[in-house]
């Protein structure tokens, strides 16, 4: 990447899990009933297709320092009934919202640590949930597993649940790099878990990565995927560290500013990571996503069919995406809603009876429309202008406002990040580190009300 286009492009922006921004939903939130009646009208509109389910496990025993995830530290194991007697509550709140029994395409257990929880509580939350529900023919099960505390059990007792997806959170090798984010674990270690779920039969095995960690230099990038080419994933993600210690506190604050890579020392380890991935077979599919062509998510990609949500890139699309636990977001396409971010919170709203959200955002016309479009960019690296539907949803590009993001677009095209060709918009090789200013040109919420003050992580 060019020095200049670093400068130029390397600003504060949103990663775009969802659209509209988190910073950017209704202050007034979102009324508890009316989210129930967006779940009820996209579950009727999609019941053919299935539902998305992501359960958000938040304990951990030790704080990574590099972790922008919603967690509880703690040593004390009593924590795990009582929270998975709530998840199965709320689950059951959803069940009657829903009325007919569901057909779950897709389950992910994400943290937090998801095996924190002994294997005998996981069974018995999946298990809950499955005896309530009908299973999709191609269903997609996926958990994140500390390569530390994923024992064989753990992986035998979610296999014969149907789980064939883990990915296993590596970040780096290097001993120095680990011990700045307080996350020790040798080779061996993740060799090990690695090596047990693929004898086991697991068939999409993924790996995280992470450039821009404190300390890290060229050859602590060059090691690590070296490393990783050798166990040979088939995906993982290779993304860049995001420091917003004025968010997450002073988890990010164990290391100082300067001790981070930064702009073009930064650039080259992405750079160089991405050259060693693709000579070893992998296929950039999406904003810091690489595959195998072997594997699901390249197939899903090639297809258009690639789909991106609050659980990451997946190969179904479902409308419907229900979050269950502490600080979970669930979208009906309609509308988006998070649930309570303390574990105190969300479990005494539960024990009330209630769906535990406490914010929220019903999205306009506008918002459905502009979603589709930056979802097109992250998941095919390419867009148009034209209407967009969904289920009953039909929304329509109004020219004036086609044009005014065209010019947003035009010196990003000037700089070779992409083309236009007609009224199709395509990422170049050169604009796929820059996707995420791509999208900020359909942010019109974003242009409408610039931030004060810093709320996000810089693109590059």
């Amino acid at each position: 990447m060019d020095k200049a286009l670093i400068r130029k492009y390397n600003v504060p922006g949103p990663r775009y899990t969802s659209y509209p921004t988190v910073p950017y939903w209704n202050e007034a939130g979102i009324d508890p009933q009316d989210w129930i009646s967006t779940v009820k009208k996209s579950f009727e509109e999609s019941q053919d297709q299935g539902i998305s389910l992501y359960i958000h496990l938040p304990f951990c025993e030790s704080l990574c320092t590099f972790c922008g995830c919603h967690k509880r530290i703690t040593k004390n194991h009593g924590v795990e009934t009582p929270y998975i007697d709530t998840v199965l509550q709320e689950w059951k709140l959803y069940l009657d919202v829903l009325g007919n029994k569901p057909l779950i395409q897709e389950i992910h257990l994400g943290g937090g640590t998801p095996t924190f929880f002994s294997p005998e509580e996981l069974e018995r939350m999946i298990t809950g949930i499955l005896e309530t529900s009908k299973v999709a023919s191609n269903f997609e099960f996926g958990f994140e597993g500390h390569p530390n505390n994923t024992t064989r059990e753990h992986l035998q007792t979610l296999y014969d649940l149907g789980f064939r997806r883990v990915s296993f959170g590596v970040q780096d090798y290097a001993p120095k790099v680990q011990d700045a984010i307080n996350r020790i674990q040798s080779f061996e270690q993740v060799k090990e878990v690695h090596d047990m779920a693929r004898e086991m039969g697991y068939t999409s095995i993924s790996h995280d990565l992470v450039f821009g960690l404190p300390f890290q230099t060229l050859d602590d990038v060059r090691d690590t995927i070296n490393k990783t080419r050798e166990l040979r994933p088939d995906r993982l993600s290779f993304y860049s560290y995001a420091h917003v210690p004025w968010v997450k506190g002073v988890g990010q604050r164990k290391f100082d500013e300067s001790d981070l890579p930064l702009g073009k020392a930064k650039s080259t380890l992405y750079e160089r990571g991405k050259e060693l991935l693709e000579e070893a077979g992998y296929v950039e599919i999406g904003m810091d996503h690489f595959s195998l062509t072997t594997d699901t998510l390249y197939q899903a990609w090639k297809d258009k069919k690639l789909h991106r949500n609050f659980m990451g890139y997946t190969t179904n699309t479902t409308q419907l995406m229900i979050g269950l636990g502490m600080s979970s977001i669930s979208d009906s396409w309609y509308a988006f809603a998070q649930n309570e971010k303390k574990v105190e919170d969300y479990q005494n709203r539960v024990a009330e009876g209630k769906i535990p959200i406490f914010r929220g955002h019903l999205l306009t016309d506008e918002d459905r429309l502009i979603r589709q479009k930056i979802l097109d960019v992250m998941c095919h690296f390419a867009t148009d202008f034209s209407s967009v539907g969904r289920g009953s949803d039909q929304v329509n590009f109004p020219e004036d406002f086609a044009e005014k993001i065209k010019e947003r677009l035009t010196p990003l095209i000037g700089d070779g990040l992409l083309q236009m060709e007609e009224n199709e918009l395509l990422v170049n090789d050169l604009g796929k580190p820059f996707v995420r200013n791509i999208c900020m040109c359909f942010d019109e919420r974003l242009h409408r009300n610039k931030p004060e003050t810093q709320l996000f992580s810089m693109t590059v």
